[in-house]
């Protein structure tokens, strides 16, 4: 399906207004709701919560309550609560099909009681799809709590649907805050990627890696495809010093065999590939999704099914985005527990490489009608996803919605990219890289051929967290030589926000991406090796950064004293000075990695003052610093203490300037006999 754009970029934001619009947030009594054993949560009541699925173009949906029976001679009703209670001046109710049938309207105030707000005789309806207000001459005398919907469904045949129900303490039509607004400051040209790209062939499903170096896309029946059939095949293009993509290149086996390729993701590294479907050894494929990894030899690993538990999928297609630390996957998939048609889960990373049970990503994203085509920006926050149910221009649009928390299952209300990407067509797919300035996607509108793949500048609204990129090496101290090893970034104040990478310096430098707005520390670990910690801040950078950064290690030799470069001690003193700690963290990693080892802390002064008092003192900082190690988990059977005084100076102690240097800490690595 191509998706149709308009030459100037309208990015859409729902209006700030005056008047306060509250939608109906829970379900409190329903005479009944559709139900069939082959489908999901389609046409339940709880689809007659929150925003309209259905607008402008209102039209019989899935995503939207209907009743068991399309003509009950009983009557239905439906009582609906809002998370506010407040006055209201009007109520809007979204009849999206068969409207027609309602015959009176109550409210109901935070005791429970109900007031009559609105009786509606036979035939109020203009239309078979249409809003329906109650407009009060005065704020109602009570809080409003819910509201009350009853039905004659023998008035109008057939199946009626209730989409939405709003309420507001003003005049101004409920509507108008659902309005789509353009911004005036997001006008762009789209661009045609040409014919290094694109040929009179389809190309469909475009992925940017990360860092903005690789375009992957789809051709399909393209003559140099694999197979007798001419199957959809993957391409990659790479971005080139003169601001221009290369000529395609067909990707070679085993990414590519006879039946169906495509890609859905790659890490920030660019060394695994997030491909769809399970390729057997035989050349068939079977639904889902699998792992290539990039070899020391510069080819692509044949690809590995992710096993996900429990997974299922009754539709014929599910689509794949790998978020950037490779630890979580969302994708579409629809089972008897959706909310209507294909849903967006999400799945973790287990400890044994296997991927958690699938979990819905919750109802403010997924609607009664199908959700596709994810994408979770290398920020790992922003997710672009395909829908027709939520406000928008007709078919499927394009929305964006923001990850609120670490479950994975709150987001921000979807907000509609506007008219330039949205058609009253189907519209789905799109890519951004970590720097957020451009987005790909397919589209047959002045194509060269079928489809095309295209891209815009997005808007500074619509784009992805600004994000720094940070790439080098891990380097031995002593030989300069890269060397493997662990490296772990954590989020300060939020330990458990964390990304973990294996060093390996054979398939070239370490690369990983992480949100500006979030300061962070980088530990290198090794076994055998001091660790090192950096602290990194860019929280004041607003465009995306990358930092060439290389580590060195220090071999940690045993029986051999070391000075603690950060623990100084003021004149006399044996506190602990400010900034001691990203020094002891690396005593304490060694430890914690090594149950071979015990720690020797010597202590010293310089050579003023009394020699009996320098050597209580030397004691004193000495226990001061295993007082530290211990709080932190290390056992003090493995700390051994020594106090020197001033008698082992390092410095020349005639002079402040050098004398300061024998106020120290040593500690020796030693093995347990």
């Amino acid at each position: 399906m191509g998706i149709r754009i308009f030459i100037l970029l309208i990015f859409i934001s729902l209006p700030s207004l005056a008047q306060k619009v509250k939608w109906a947030s829970q379900i409190i009594s329903v005479s009944s709701e559709y139900k069939d054993p082959l489908l999901g949560k389609e046409y339940r009541a709880l689809h007659a919560l929150g925003r309209p699925s259905k607008f402008p173009k209102m039209a019989a949906s899935p995503s939207a309550w209907q009743s068991m029976t399309p003509d009950s001679p009983d009557g239905e009703y439906l009582l609906v609560g809002f998370d506010t209670t407040m006055a209201v001046k009007q109520v809007a109710i979204f009849e999206n099909s068969g409207a027609g049938s309602i015959i009176s309207v109550d409210g109901l105030d935070q005791n429970n009681k109900i007031y009559p707000l609105r009786a509606f005789s036979p035939g109020y309806a203009l239309s078979s799809s249409q809003i329906t207000y109650i407009r009060l001459p005065s704020k109602t005398s009570f809080k409003l709590k819910g509201i009350k919907i009853s039905f004659n469904s023998l008035r109008v045949k057939g199946y009626s649907q209730i989409d939405a129900i709003g309420i507001s303490d003003s005049d101004e039509p409920i509507e108008n805050s659902l309005k789509l607004n353009s911004d005036a400051n997001a006008f762009q040209a789209r661009e045609n990627l040409g014919n290094a790209i694109n040929s009179k062939f389809n190309e469909i499903c475009p992925v940017v890696s990360p860092d903005g170096q690789k375009l992957y896309f789809t051709r399909w029946k393209h003559p140099d495809n694999l197979g007798a059939n001419k199957n959809q095949d993957i391409w990659v293009s790479n971005w080139q010093p003169d601001r221009t993509w290369s000529k395609a290149t067909l990707y070679p086996a085993p990414i590519n065999n006879d039946e169906n390729n495509a890609v859905c993701g790659i890490t920030p590294n660019g060394k695994t590939l997030l491909l769809n479907n399970v390729y057997g050894k035989d050349g068939t494929m079977e639904k889902g999704v699998s792992f290539s990894f990039l070899l020391r030899t510069g080819e692509w690993s044949f690809p590995k099914a992710l096993k996900i538990l429990n997974f299922k999928n009754k539709s014929e297609f599910s689509e794949y985005t790998l978020a950037p630390n490779g630890k979580l996957l969302l994708m579409t998939t629809e089972t008897k527990d959706t909310y209507g048609g294909k849903d967006i889960y999400v799945s973790f990373l287990n400890a044994d490489d296997s991927w958690s049970e699938p979990k819905n990503v919750g109802p403010v994203v997924n609607t009664g009608e199908a959700e596709s085509t994810p994408f979770i920006a290398p920020d790992g926050v922003t997710m672009y996803f395909s829908s027709s149910g939520h406000v928008g221009y007709g078919n499927n649009d394009i929305f964006l919605s923001r990850r609120l928390d670490d479950t994975w299952q709150n987001w921000s209300v979807p907000e509609n990219l506007g008219p330039i990407v949205n058609t009253p067509q189907w519209d789905g797919y799109f890519s951004v890289s970590a720097k957020g300035d451009y987005a790909y996607f397919s589209s047959t509108e002045n194509s060269i051929g079928a489809e095309d793949i295209y891209r815009i500048k997005i808007p500074e609204k619509a784009r992805p967290l600004t994000l720094i990129q940070l790439t080098g090496q891990v380097i031995n101290q002593k030989t300069k030589e890269p060397m493997a090893a662990r490296i772990v970034i954590k989020a300060k104040g939020n330990p458990s926000d964390t990304l973990s990478i294996d060093y390996d310096p054979y398939v070239g430098d370490y690369s990983f991406m992480w949100p500006a707005k979030k300061a962070f520390t980088v530990q290198i670990k090794k076994a055998g090796y001091f660790s090192k910690v950096e602290h990194f801040d860019f929280t004041s950078e607003k465009n995306f950064l990358q930092v060439n950064r290389n580590f060195f290690l220090q071999t940690v030799e045993k029986n051999k004293a070391y000075a603690l470069a950060n623990i100084s001690f003021d004149q006399g003193k044996a506190d602990l000075k400010p900034g001691f700690e990203a020094e002891l963290e690396k005593v304490i990693a060694i430890l914690s990695d090594n149950d071979q080892y015990t720690l020797l802390l010597e202590g010293h002064t310089d050579n003023q003052g009394d020699w009996n008092d320098n050597l209580k003192l030397s004691l004193e900082r000495v226990e001061n610093v295993k007082a530290y190690l211990v709080s932190k988990g290390v056992n003090a059977n493995r700390i051994e203490t020594k106090g020197w005084g001033g008698s082992r100076p390092l410095a020349n102690n005639f002079i402040e300037e050098t004398r300061k240097n024998n106020r120290r800490v040593e500690f020796t690595i030693k093995t347990v006999e």
